[in-house]
């Protein structure tokens, strides 16, 4: 990664941070190499991380990052998370669907999803700042042409009360939130 590829995401936890409740239990899908639960340090309760592009499995700290993907039911039990944190991760996804209802079972009643996805037009100024070597962009031709806009659909349909939608870092980004109510069932 190159110093623009570390300022964006340092900006992107920065905002992500905040929605990351002390002591909270964390599952950070697409955690790259830990980067995350470096920078929230000792706010939070070990935690797990999973990138299928990992580089070392292992423990950080409290934390433990494995080698894993997301394609259907993850090996952890039910409401064993108190935040699910995808950061730049899910535009990368194709089924968005599983991650919500994966996600809708792995959090604990008041758990939170917090997840950043780049806008549309983010990938042509990525293809220039690579061009310019300014920064290096991760897999940016699994994007999908996602629209951001989408989320909230996708989670509420599985049941998540939406707590934020916002954009960020000059409207190139956008921030989600969405909490697993204490009562709640999915919608049909």
């Amino acid at each position: 990664m190159r110093i623009g590829d570390y300022l964006i995401q340092a900006w992107r936890m920065s905002v992500a941070s905040r929605w990351i409740v002390r002591n909270s239990r964390v599952l950070d899908i697409g955690c790259h190499q830990g980067e995350f639960f470096e920078y929230l340090a000792k706010k939070i309760s070990p935690s797990v991380g999973i990138d299928p592009l990992l580089e070392r499995e292992g423990t950080q700290g409290s934390h433990e990052l494995l080698k894993l993907i997301l394609d259907g039911q993850l090996p952890f039990p039910d409401d064993s998370f108190d935040a699910v944190v995808l950061l730049a991760t899910i535009e990368h996804m194709q089924n968005k669907s599983v991650v919500a209802k994966e996600s809708f079972r792995l959090l604990r009643p008041g758990g939170r999803v917090v997840i950043t996805v780049p806008s549309l037009m983010v990938d042509k100024i990525l293809d220039v700042l690579v061009i310019l070597r300014l920064v290096d962009g991760m897999s940016l031709e699994e994007h999908h042409g996602f629209m951001p806009d989408e989320l909230p659909k996708i989670f509420m349909r599985e049941g998540f009360k939406p707590l934020a939608g916002r954009k960020f870092q000059f409207g190139l980004n956008n921030l989600f939130v969405f909490e697993k109510p204490y009562f709640a069932g999915r919608e049909s």
